[in-house]
């Protein structure tokens, strides 16, 4: 899978995923720490990746736009520490791929990973 990670998101990560074979990158190495969410969300679409955040803005983005694609996964977790993220990011990627190459929003927290086919609907 490919994947970009937003700025809230570890380089660690991009590291583990590319160590688990997936074309990972990081906004901050490709010099896009200063885009817009709607920038970031257009560049995961357009380049066929699974946006990776803890930014809640991107879930109203993707209602707005009535899109199927990108994925995203946001991580709602108390500890965003890299070890913490991975864990529950290779759960979701083991657990949810093909909602993610479908088109998708997974939110992840402690308890529970949820899932939502996009395009959204009913949020606007």
């Amino acid at each position: 899978m490919r994947f970009l990670a937003d700025m809230g998101i570890s380089p660690e990560t991009v590291v583990f995923l590319s160590g688990l074979g997936h074309d990972a990158v990081h906004l901050a190495d490709l010099g896009l720490g200063r885009e817009s969410d709607p920038q970031v969300l257009e560049r995961a679409r357009a380049e066929g990746r699974v946006l990776l955040t803890h930014d809640l803005d991107f879930g109203k983005l993707l209602a707005a736009s009535r899109f199927q694609l990108p994925s995203v996964i946001v991580f709602r977790l108390r500890n965003m520490r890299p070890d913490s993220v991975n864990r529950s990011l290779q759960l979701v990627v083991t657990r949810h791929q093909q909602a993610l190459e479908q088109g998708a929003i997974i939110s992840v927290t402690e308890s529970q990973i949820r899932v939502r086919s996009l395009p959204l609907r009913g949020l606007e």
